[in-house]
């Protein structure tokens, strides 16, 4: 297999370097990752200016841009002589469940593969906002997975967001197919500096799980499992779609 590996904390986080280090067991991995951190950054595209590429040695090219640049280019701008059979996106350093699919550059990335009809993945470690010790353990989990698709496809083109528990991987009960959860409303932002007419604020943390049923991605990382949830980027709420046609008459 030809593998793409991206991420959105950057090209030397440690998280990027074991996924890039355990599907070298797969196939031929390629690197196209940011040059620094982008979380958040969401599915955006850099518009406004030249995008800066590095190439930092064989397969692996270092970006000025945001994750969702980096698939894009590497699919796009010549970077891999022909597709790759996959993408994923990760094992970045924090969870992405429930509303945080939205903002992650995590997932973006993978989303940014779907859009190409290639198969895509999006890997996080839910550490409960402390640093991550186990990125291995995601890693492992992640070549499990490729490893199942690779021996029987899904259907359909993969889109996958999976989160992972930060424990050992010893101590992993198991992979569930998921929902995603919802999460409260964030934690208002704070100003933390003034002067004059100028002020600093920084945004505030993500809201607790709300909806943390047994069927959701909160439930079982809360539970020692890793949670496999199918995305899709069609957004339309088909069930409202009549409604909206009679309002418009």
């Amino acid at each position: 297999m030809k593998i793409l590996v991206t991420n959105d904390d950057g090209c030397d986080a440690p998280g990027i370097q074991a996924l890039a280090h355990a599907l070298q067991a797969l196939g031929e991995v390629h690197v196209v990752a940011p040059e620094k951190n982008c979380s958040g950054a969401s599915s955006s595209l850099t518009l406004s200016g030249k995008l800066r590429v590095r190439e930092i040695r064989p397969r692996v090219f270092r970006i000025a841009g945001t994750p969702t640049d980096c698939v894009h280019l590497a699919l796009t701008g010549g970077l891999l002589q022909s597709p790759p059979d996959l993408v994923a996106s990760g094992v970045n350093n924090g969870e992405n469940m429930g509303d945080d699919t939205i903002y992650s550059g995590t997932v973006a990335a993978a989303m940014e593969a779907a859009l190409f009809e290639i198969p895509a993945f999006a890997f996080s470690m839910s550490a409960n906002n402390r640093p991550v010790e186990h990125f291995q353990t995601g890693a492992q989990v992640a070549k499990q997975i490729i490893q199942s698709w690779k021996n029987k496809p899904l259907h359909t083109p993969a889109l996958l967001n999976v989160n992972i528990p930060d424990i050992p991987l010893a101590q992993l009960k198991g992979m569930r197919a998921t929902r995603l959860g919802r999460r409260h409303i964030a934690e208002p932002a704070t100003r933390v500096w003034c002067e004059g007419e100028m002020s600093d604020y920084e945004i505030g943390p993500a809201g607790a799980a709300r909806d943390a049923a047994e069927n959701t991605d909160f439930h079982a990382v809360d539970n020692g499992f890793a949670s496999v949830t199918p995305l899709t980027v069609d957004l339309t709420h088909n069930l409202r779609v009549g409604e909206v046609r009679e309002w418009l008459r």
